[in-house]
């Protein structure tokens, strides 16, 4: 196992902002570990909108980053190497025990290469997700992460299985549960209500009481052709008809519906176009939904613990027990398929589906005490 010193701590990275729900718990659980494990955070600037960054980061309790590089908006290899090369002088100057990498961003990548070629320990969480489908580039993300990682930390079994057939060795996969769940059961409490996100925003004041659905759509596959999107916006407008859509519009994906001249499509139906949100504004909002639309691997997670339909707008996930013990339905990219599950949702109220085993909220700290025990073993491999 790669270690250069024990003693530095863990410098834990984000990139992009479904990172940063990831890490927040974790830093948490290390600080307050007994004895305090020592850590620093280094946010690549992948997600580069510092309004934003700031929301979620004041939201999610996270202190802000000790080293910021400012890597910005480009192609994925452009990105990638972007972070490749401001990362390396800060890895030779920080020194660490391990770099402590989350999902499956640019960055998480990036820095995870970085580290291995530098004989610096790289510990993955949330390793083991597979769509199975080599077209998305999360997923060559999470893979190749994943052969380099030397602590591999699961949040559910399918990945543990994964793992060992990609010939990962056991004794560097340990489940440990979900830690988006830890940030979401932390944050509950301070979720704002989606009453004050509609009256902030001028939508029906009756539309809170009535029902309303969400819909999240960013990935490449569903908004950069402009026939899918066109067929997806669609199926969405059908479903405005049915009941009212509130939708947080992506910078990517609200530039290519400009692009493409498709935003009329958005005037006919009961539509609510929101800029992006802050974490407790969505969590507000998903936790009163009465089904939710997405292309994101989180909120599938998310609305299986909140118990709320989701319909995923994929063929495929890499989180299946979203599908198999929770509320998510895969309706793809099929106009009449994803008007089938939401009448379906909307008659018979979605699948019931149950919480998933260890998504009980202390993920982090189950990762932090094996980080602990790794840590102490390192040292005394140093010493002796």
């Amino acid at each position: 196992m790669r270690s250069r010193n024990p003693g530095a701590g863990i410098l834990c990275v984000v990139g992009a902002r479904p990172n940063f729900m990831k890490i927040a718990p974790v830093i948490r659980a290390m600080q307050g570990a007994t004895p305090p494990l020592p850590v620093r955070l280094l946010h690549t600037g992948q997600h580069y909108d510092a309004e934003m960054n700031s929301q979620y980061f004041e939201a999610l309790g996270i202190p802000d980053p000790d080293i910021n590089l400012g890597v910005g908006s480009a192609s994925h290899a452009v990105q990638t190497a972007e972070v490749m090369r401001r990362f390396e002088p800060v890895l030779d100057q920080e020194q660490p025990a391990a770099v402590l990498v989350v999902g499956d961003v640019n960055s998480t990548l990036a820095c995870a290469l970085v580290a291995v070629k530098k004989g610096v320990a790289v510990i993955h969480v949330e390793a083991g997700l597979r769509s199975f489908d080599r077209g998305m580039p999360e997923e060559i993300n999470r893979v190749l992460t994943d052969q380099i990682s030397d602590l591999l930390f699961t949040t559910e079994k399918s990945a543990r299985e994964n793992l060992l057939r990609e010939g990962i060795p056991e004794s560097r996969i340990h489940f440990a549960g979900n830690v988006m769940i830890d940030t979401l059961r932390y944050s509950l409490k301070r979720a704002v209500p989606s009453t004050h996100t509609f009256s902030r925003y001028g939508a029906p004041a009756d539309w809170a009481q009535g029902g309303f659905a969400v819909l999240t759509m960013h990935r490449p596959s569903n908004v950069d052709d402009a026939a899918t999107l066109r067929s997806l916006l669609g199926a969405i407008r059908d479903v405005s008809r049915r009941v009212p859509v509130v939708f947080p519009m992506h910078p990517r994906t609200r530039a290519k519906i400009e692009q493409y001249g498709l935003g009329s499509m958005l005037d006919d139906g009961s539509f609510l176009k929101l800029p992006p949100l802050g974490y407790l504004e969505m969590l507000g909002l998903m936790q009163a939904a009465r089904l939710v639309l997405t292309d994101s691997g989180g909120i599938q997670e998310e609305t299986t613990a909140l118990g709320v339909p989701c319909i995923t707008l994929r063929d495929n996930t890499e989180r299946p027990i979203t599908v198999e013990q929770g509320t998510n339905t895969l309706a793809g990219q099929n106009p009449a398929r994803i008007l089938a599950v939401v009448d379906d949702v909307l008659r018979n109220a979605g699948k019931a589906g149950r919480i998933p085993e260890l998504w009980d909220g202390r993920a982090s700290q189950r990762i932090a005490a094996v980080v602990r025990d790794w840590l102490d073993g390192a040292a005394e491999r140093l010493v002796a």
